[in-house]
């Protein structure tokens, strides 16, 4: 038995750092100047240490302008669609009304539909209202999310409907039921909902690139693909804003990471 499971574990361990190995090179690379980086053979611990490329990017771009941009827009879109994906899966999975199956299918089928398709008329609708160059422009299209709805969807209905009937019965309001029994019992679901979202917002390249036009509305993605523009050579630089970049997600990932795996084990019990 300790033998099967070694097997298993060995092909897990090599392809989990083979995954890895490319963070360690960005994270080793920005700690050298531009003539180690593509030292071969690696030498991935410098005996020199440049830490000052952390402090230089910070002064070469404005990078602090940046890194304020992308955490406003991820922090406000990840609560928006917390809310709105949370309400729309407690009415698709423990509401009844006329065609509710159909609709739910409608609404998850627009997940099969690229973005390439929508991003014209999306640009030519935001730009009538008048929001292009705008953040609200990206937390109104973003705000919602049919994967966010399936998600939450897929772990209400793991919870028994006595327990919402027994509630009704009890006087409670819908908004009660939603409030006080559903989001304390969906906490590893929201925890999931949370990661997904938080990484797709705080990487996201094309739509800040369509919609922000101006220097002081740009996200990360987008200083560092500016720093990238105009400091082409400095490859250790640019590996230092890319570690600057995933700080974040890191520590949201850690800090949701237990009742992330429990999320995901929970949203496929019941279909």
């Amino acid at each position: 038995m300790k033998n099967k499971r070694l097997y298993l574990i060995i092909p897990l361990i090599a392809s989990s750092l083979l995954m890895l190995l490319p963070f360690f090179w960005m994270l080793s690379a920005s700690l050298k100047t531009n003539i180690q980086v593509f030292q071969f053979p690696i030498q991935w611990i410098p005996k020199e240490p440049q830490w000052k490329n952390y402090l230089t990017i910070w002064s070469k771009i404005d990078f602090g302008r940046y890194y304020f941009n992308t955490i406003k827009l991820t922090v406000v879109i990840t609560v928006l669609q917390l809310l709105t994906c949370s309400l729309a899966a407690y009415a698709f999975a423990k509401m009844k009304f006329p065609e509710r199956n159909g609709l739910f299918v409608a609404y998850i089928a627009t997940m099969i539909v690229p973005f390439q398709v929508v991003m014209i008329p999306q640009f030519i609708l935001l730009r009538n209202l008048g929001l292009v160059n705008k953040h609200m422009a990206l937390i109104l299209l973003q705000a919602f999310s049919p994967f966010g709805v399936f998600l939450m969807r897929q772990f209400y209905l793991s919870i028994p409907d006595e327990l919402i009937e027994a509630a009704r019965i009890d006087g409670l309001s819908e908004w009660g039921i939603y409030a006080k029994i559903m989001l304390p019992l969906s906490k590893p679901a929201l925890a999931s909902l949370t990661i997904f979202t938080f990484v797709f917002v705080w990487n996201d390249f094309l739509g800040p690139l369509i919609y922000l036009h101006s220097g002081n509305l740009r996200t990360i993605q987008l200083g560092i693909r500016m720093f990238i523009s105009q400091y082409s050579a400095e490859y250790a630089l640019i590996m230092a804003a890319s570690v600057c970049s995933l700080i974040p997600v890191i520590i949201v990932f850690l800090a949701c990471q237990k009742y992330f795996v429990e999320g995901i084990s929970l949203t496929g019990l019941k279909g």
